[in-house]
């Protein structure tokens, strides 16, 4: 009978305990949330002429910590989630998860002060320190598919340094040169985690899709990517970097056709990926017409940054969220208005200019708020999740 009484006695719920160092994605995707809601909305301030500027004036300042604050604390919050699973080895928990989400922090301060190398110094170091906590796992697992996420975040601190020396005077480059190849980074990455990931959620969240991946589309979506970075690291000609952009537009536009995009209207956690890689072709064919000089530049990196970049990165951080903190894969109506105020963000801010340029300041104003309300949004519903231990009891 006391048996009985033991195997019959409920599994206690897990303690209330602190869990935000508990894996990668906890503290950087809050953080990356709250950074880019109130960032942007700074960001707005500013450029309607209500707030001073920063160490890194205006544009400079904005593109900087989208890319680098915002993005790349995504992307390594990601990385050092996945990586734990690719590998089977732990990657970062506890006080070194703390210390690197610290160095990210020192480093969105020292951005704003007149101290220029030693927000350089943090601004680069931390990169360097994600990809030297990967390098291991990959290397010890033999996860070699895997290692050239090393070599984006390497990628990603060089473009970063060479910014921060521009602005300091070592070197004549110009300090939208370190912002343009870390964005074409930024985008392979996009790119790369798509083909992996899209046509599989697809197939696996709708009945019937019958998403498929073409091995040549592939290659050829990837592989013009990487033409593109060699092409911007180079500065090679406009008539160049055009050409290229309109066939890599080409590839990502049928790799996306062939995931059946239709299919997925009545599953919000998967058409918010398809509605976000639409806007690649949509970025590449802007590109080539930036490049042509027949559009401003700012709506080719508009469409990759706020339409790209922020759609992938909602739909994958609500997707990943709910995964690893033992919750149901079901966008509900939190998730829902959190896509379409990023979704829309992204649309305001580079249609609305487009079609009347006149209005610009009430696009960047409308879209800024847009977004601020998306990751805002973000930050209220999983902040809570983020900071506490998963509902199952398991670690992570």
């Amino acid at each position: 009978m006391t048996t009985m009484l033991q195997l019959d006695k409920p599994t206690p719920a897990p303690a209330r305990r602190f869990a935000l160092w508990e894996l990668g994605f906890r503290p950087f995707y809050l953080l990356a949330s709250v950074f880019a809601a109130l960032s942007i909305a700074l960001w707005a301030l500013q450029f309607a002429g209500w707030l001073g500027h920063a160490y890194l004036n205006g544009p400079l300042w904005h593109a900087h910590e989208m890319v680098f604050g915002f993005v790349l604390a995504v992307i390594v919050g990601f990385l050092l989630t996945a990586g734990s699973n690719w590998t089977g080895r732990p990657t970062l928990k506890g006080p070194p998860l703390a210390a690197l989400a610290a160095l990210w922090l020192l480093a969105r301060v020292l951005v704003l002060t007149p101290w220029g190398w030693a927000a350089a110094a943090a601004n680069v170091a931390f990169p360097l320190a994600a990809a030297a906590v990967l390098v291991r796992a990959f290397v010890r697992a033999r996860s070699w598919r895997n290692i050239f996420f090393v070599a984006v975040l390497v990628g990603m601190a060089l473009a970063d340094g060479a910014i921060f020396l521009a602005q300091l005077g070592v070197f004549d480059l110009p300090p939208l040169f370190g912002i343009a190849v870390a964005l074409d980074l930024v985008l392979f990455v996009v790119a790369a985690m798509a083909g992996r990931v899209v046509a599989m959620f697809t197939n696996n969240g709708v009945p019937g899709a019958a998403a498929r991946r073409n091995p040549a589309v592939e290659r050829a979506a990837l592989g013009s990517l990487l033409l593109l970075i060699a092409a911007d690291v180079l500065r090679a000609p406009g008539w160049l970097l055009a050409a290229i952009a309109v066939v890599a537009a080409l590839a990502h536009l049928t790799r996306w056709w062939l995931w059946q995009p239709w299919r997925t209207l009545r599953v919000p956690l998967v058409w918010v990926l398809h509605v976000a890689y639409l806007w690649v072709p949509v970025h590449l064919v802007l590109r080539a017409g930036a490049e042509m000089g027949w559009v401003a530049p700012t709506l080719a990196w508009h469409a990759l940054t706020a339409g790209a970049i922020g759609g992938m990165i909602i739909g994958m951080m609500t997707r990943t969220a709910r995964g690893h903190t033992a919750r149901p894969l079901r966008a509900d109506a939190f998730d829902v208005a959190c896509y379409a105020c990023v979704l829309l963000a992204g649309l305001v801010r580079v249609a609305l200019p487009l079609a009347a340029p006149a209005l610009t300041l009430h696009a960047v104003l409308c879209s800024a708020a847009l977004w601020s309300a998306g990751f805002g949004l973000y930050a209220l519903r999983y902040g809570p999740m983020l900071l506490r231990p998963r509902p199952d009891g398991r670690p992570g």
